[in-house]
């Protein structure tokens, strides 16, 4: 028998972790929709922090959240430092950062749609 919190689609658990960025105040939150581009996951959401302890804070939260709503395990990687901490839920893959790291990676940067070559050397 299917129990509901492990049929939670990509887009149910999306809205959670967005929703609780939003509660932990978590600043420039971005979504990049990945389906066909990789398979590792559907979705990816960046967002910053202002301080190592709300980075921390806002990824210990969002993993608490994650388990309890969909009751699916949460791999979290660089809390301990609270620069940048990648939150992986499965189907979401979500990184928050300390604003200045976030600017030195530029991840969504390597998301983004390519330009034409035209376009980009005007």
């Amino acid at each position: 028998m299917g129990n509901a919190t492990e049929t939670a689609t990509s887009e149910e658990l999306l809205a959670t972790i967005l929703s609780s960025l939003q509660d932990d105040k978590a600043e420039d939150v971005v979504q990049i929709d990945l389906h066909g581009k990789t398979a590792f996951g559907d979705y990816m959401v960046i967002c910053s922090g202002r301080s190592t302890r709300q980075v921390a804070s806002i990824s210990e939260k969002l993993a608490q959240r994650v388990k309890e709503a969909y009751g699916r395990p949460v791999r979290i990687e660089g809390k301990d430092a609270g620069d940048w901490v990648l939150i992986d839920t499965g189907d979401v893959i979500v990184h928050v950062f300390r604003p200045e790291v976030r600017d030195f990676y530029q991840l969504e940067k390597m998301w983004q749609p390519m330009q034409p070559a035209s376009a980009a050397s005007n």
